[in-house]
């Protein structure tokens, strides 16, 4: 009696399994799952924004080391995580010491450490970096298919897209924009193959085109003048910027823009670093705000 009730609960544990098993393409191919993840680490911080559309804390983030690049939207809904360091450079002993059962990397910053990461858990392999906006979605429909929570994913992205088509119907159509990220010495393009770029031209504003093929590209005076946008929105990543100093240029009255007084600061964190569903409808949302005239929360 005692080998059939063993023998029962083993093949209870094989269906278990099988009920949770999911196989999904990822960047490195076909990715199969056996069992719920319960222990996820995300090293993309679109990759927590997709976690937290379906409501799953992961146990760490490559935050950069600084928990205020995840979105207020997106980490109150987390329980408290693990820094696995940066993007670029996330520690492998960190990760393995959080003993995870996922793994979810970019296919551009971590084909490198791949098989390191592999020999700690299992690794998804998604785009994130220089992804658009279309790809973010798909990426977060597989994690949410990975993570058990297909169904709650196709109810959050239907969601989403509400939202979206109420941000655009509240925006004027067609008009000419220019997104870009600010240093010191550098003014980069974001143009409408990049994320950001993809997010407002979903929303019926029109972005310029790649320049030299190149998603994001450092553009000077000159050439955003030739653009010559209806609104400019630049997110400022240092304190000393060039876009200021360009706005001491005797030339930088001729962009409609600057006549127009159509000139928006957005948070760097928001616009720039975070991709994904929380990400763009705060994007789709500041840029209403920024036509109506109303405040726009920046980064200090």
């Amino acid at each position: 009696m005692l080998a059939y009730i063993r023998f029962l609960l083993a093949g209870l544990l094989v269906l278990t399994s099988q009920a949770f098993a999911v196989t999904v393409q990822d960047e490195h191919g076909s990715f199969t799952l056996d069992k719920t993840p319960q222990r996820i680490v995300v090293l993309e911080l679109s990759f927590a924004d997709a976690l937290a559309a379906v409501n799953v804390s992961p146990v760490g983030i490559a935050d950069d080391n600084d928990p205020s690049r995840i979105l207020s939207d997106v980490s109150a809904r987390f329980t408290p995580w693990q820094s696995v360091g940066t993007r670029a450079q996330p520690s492998l002993e960190v990760i393995s010491a959080l003993k995870p059962d996922l793994i979810i990397a970019d296919s551009s910053r971590h084909a490198g450490i791949y098989a390191a990461l592999q020999a700690i858990a299992p690794v998804l392999l998604l785009k994130s970096r220089n992804e658009t906006y279309e790809e973010n979605l798909q990426s977060a429909t597989i994690i949410g298919k990975v993570v058990g929570k297909e169904g709650e994913m196709t109810q959050r992205l239907a969601l989403h897209h509400q939202r979206m088509q109420a941000f655009a119907a509240d925006l004027p159509k067609g008009a000419t924009v220019v997104f870009g990220t600010s240093r010191e010495q550098q003014f980069n393009l974001h143009s409408s193959q990049s994320y950001t770029g993809s997010v407002l031209a979903s929303l019926g504003l029109t972005l310029p085109a790649a320049v030299n093929n190149a998603p994001m590209a450092a553009i000077g005076l000159e050439q955003l003048l030739a653009i010559n946008p209806q609104w400019l929105i630049v997110a400022h990543y240092r304190q000393q910027s060039i876009v200021r100093t360009w706005q001491q240029d005797p030339l930088w009255p001729m962009m409609q823009a600057a006549q127009k007084q159509q000139i928006a600061q957005v948070d760097s964190n928001t616009w720039a670093r975070m991709r994904g569903i929380f990400a763009a409808e705060r994007i789709g949302s500041d840029m209403v705000k920024i036509v109506h005239h109303q405040a726009v929360i920046t980064a200090p």
